[in-house]
């Protein structure tokens, strides 16, 4: 990746130079791991694709599959805006087919596909599920790769904190068109990607227990903010902690450890004038990280890297090592579960193959 522009001015921009800054051994080389959680997009300022990951998880670690996760990437012209995710999931199907191939190495990208689909178009979004299915080849269970919906949930009052391209309500999870979409995924065996900010992490809970035959996942840690309004607020990782306890108690919620490298996490390794180390991330990291794991414990606790979007805050090998670290005291079995056999039973990856239980 070769830019040091930011798509976005809620991103880091990536900066090589300065994430050379910092190198370090791998830790525990041999461990596998599943990626549940990256982006591929071509966009003005900011290259991401295939070439561009597999040179990330070349850097040393055992990376052996990983999960796309829709971010408005390869969007078609000249489609009706509600078709055009489809074409996301085409241009993904057809990276992991590449993938698959094994002439790009082991590592098997894009093993599961994550797309987007408007749930509150409500019972409307069916045959639109049903052709973001047959973009990704199909099912997993039926040896396809589409595995569930991400739709983001994000609001807040501080506007410049939303992604324009998403446009929220404050209650949207409680709209009776975006419920009735959103029941449209179980029958369809399709999960939910819940992509919300902490202090939307009560609605979320209230939305798991209406729809407990839903398989959900929320990602980036339960969405930290603590920056623009919130940086100086003092409550945040208690509101935080609390949220994340009680989304745990709904046994059909599942938690990603990433994101805590996005700018709007306020940790701010982006202004040092080195790239920070493993132990430096984890440092930072440790009560956020532990507080997830301790509360949905490992079986519902995954590693995700977010790359690109956390690239602008460290590198690939060492955000991982991080995670190594935090995990250190952990038993065997729930490393395995945290680095890659939850993703994998999550997003029902046992028959590709890549890791045998």
């Amino acid at each position: 990746m070769n830019t040091t522009v930011s798509a976005s001015p809620n991103h880091i921009p990536v900066r090589p130079d300065w994430l050379a800054t910092h190198d370090e051994p791998v830790l525990a080389p041999a461990l596998p791991i599943i990626d549940s959680h990256h982006h591929l997009y071509d966009r003005p300022g900011i290259r991401y694709l295939l070439d561009d990951y597999l040179a990330d998880v070349g850097s040393g670690h055992n990376v052996r599959a990983s999960v796309f996760v829709q971010a408005r990437a390869m969007l078609p012209v000249g489609v009706p805006s509600e078709l055009q995710p489809i074409g996301e999931v085409e241009f993904v199907n057809g990276v992991a087919a590449m993938s698959a191939s094994g002439i790009y190495g082991d590592t098997r990208v894009c093993a599961g596909i994550v797309g987007f689909a408007d749930l509150k178009l409500g019972d409307r979004v069916r045959p639109i599920l049903e052709r973001l299915i047959m973009a990704g080849g199909g099912l997993i269970s039926g040896g396809g790769r589409f595995c569930g919906i991400r739709q983001t949930l994000c609001w807040d009052a501080d506007t410049p904190l939303l992604n324009s391209a998403y446009p929220t309500t404050e209650d949207m999870v409680d709209d009776a068109a975006f419920r009735a979409g959103f029941a449209r995924l179980a029958p369809l065996g399709l999960s939910f990607e819940v992509w919300a900010f902490f202090h939307q992490l009560d609605t979320v809970a209230r939305l798991a227990r209406a729809f407990p035959e839903t398989q959900i996942v929320v990602n980036h840690c339960g969405g930290v903010l603590r920056v623009r309004n919130y940086a100086e607020r003092s409550d945040v990782f208690d509101r935080w902690k609390a949220g994340i306890t009680e989304l745990a108690a709904c046994p059909n919620v599942f938690i990603k450890l990433s994101g805590l490298g996005m700018k709007m996490s306020g940790f701010g390794f982006e202004d040092a004038p080195q790239a920070p180390s493993s132990q430096t991330l984890a440092e930072a990291w440790r009560q956020w990280i532990e507080h997830c794991i301790e509360s949905f414990g490992a079986r519902r606790s995954m590693y995700g890297s977010n790359f690109p979007v956390d690239k602008g805050s460290y590198g690939f090998k060492v955000g991982l090592n991080a995670l190594k670290r935090l995990t250190s005291a952990a038993s065997e079995a729930e490393k395995d579960d945290i680095f890659w056999r939850t993703a994998k039973s999550f997003y029902r990856l046992a028959d590709t193959a890549v890791i045998s239980a």
